[in-house]
């Protein structure tokens, strides 16, 4: 099929190693001049992490989320825009691309809403977990990231909106590049991992499931689903049902990857489809 545009949520080791950032940016130029159009989005969970120790904020987690303090989300907002997604626009305009760095707050490309995170405890009820200024995407207004695509831009784009008072919000990447997918009902949604896909028996090479329907998700989730691959997978569930065309997992290690599956159309990670 022909890839006229693709979103990759970029993340993991291969955000770390300077290295490897180069060859992600060699193949998203490779990508471009070969007719598709990206839109990168990021977190930056390590550089959060040096940025609030640094700072001497203690970071306190409930079931895997962080709650963000206000005190913190500024350390947060500071790290991911002015270091994180700096430093990838810069890295990109020197392979010659037209970078551009946005968060959801720009053009109001996207409006949050404080997310509420639910405790199930012994007796079955559920009881609500304040994460302090933790969102979740509640509209997502693509106009912005099209003016600029249909120009030659390329938009990278981090993980802070505000919601419609003004407040602003931490959210989780994979969460923000699924929505952002969807409403740009892109070609396909990559999500780089350090793995080379979902795994039946890991390591096991000859154990990754090559392709999934939507329906056949469910039957992996909390097995071959799990840990930090839960966010990733549902992340790509919403990018399906709200239009994008496939969804693949693939190794951010091995940035060979994005092109061979892109260009040359190679049968590597896992794809999700309907």
């Amino acid at each position: 099929m022909q890839y006229r545009r693709i979103l990759i949520k970029y993340g993991g080791n291969a955000m770390i190693n300077e290295a490897l950032k180069e060859a992600i940016s060699q193949k998203i130029k490779s990508l471009q001049e070969q007719g598709t159009e990206v839109i990168l989005v990021h977190g930056g969970g390590p550089f959060i992490n040096q940025s609030l120790e640094e700072a001497g904020i203690k970071t306190e987690f409930f079931d895997g989320h962080r709650h963000t303090s206000t005190e913190a989300l500024r350390c947060i907002e500071k790290t991911l825009k002015g270091e994180v997604n700096s430093s990838l626009v810069n890295l990109l305009n020197r392979q010659g691309l037209k970078a551009v760095g946005l968060s959801g707050k720009d053009g109001q490309l996207a409006i949050a809403e404080k997310r509420w995170h639910l405790v199930k405890n012994e007796s079955g009820t559920e009881t609500r977990q304040d994460l302090g200024q933790v969102g979740d995407l509640k509209v997502v207004q693509p106009l912005l990231l099209n003016l600029l695509l249909e120009n030659g831009f390329t938009p990278v784009v981090t993980c802070i909106a505000s919601d419609a008072a003004g407040n602003d919000y931490n959210i989780n990447g994979d969460v923000f590049a699924g929505k952002i997918a969807a409403s740009l009902q892109v070609d396909a949604y990559i999500v780089l991992t350090d793995v080379d896909g979902l795994y039946r028996e890991y390591p096991d090479p000859a154990s990754i499931l090559k392709t999934l329907s939507i329906t056949e998700v469910a039957a992996y989730m909390g097995t071959v689903i799990q840990g930090g691959m839960i966010p990733k997978i549902e992340s790509c569930l919403t990018a399906l049902k709200g239009g994008v065309k496939k969804a693949v997992i693939l190794n951010g290690t091995q940035p060979n990857q994005i092109t061979d599956y892109i260009i040359k159309q190679q049968s590597i990670g896992t794809t999700i489809t309907h």
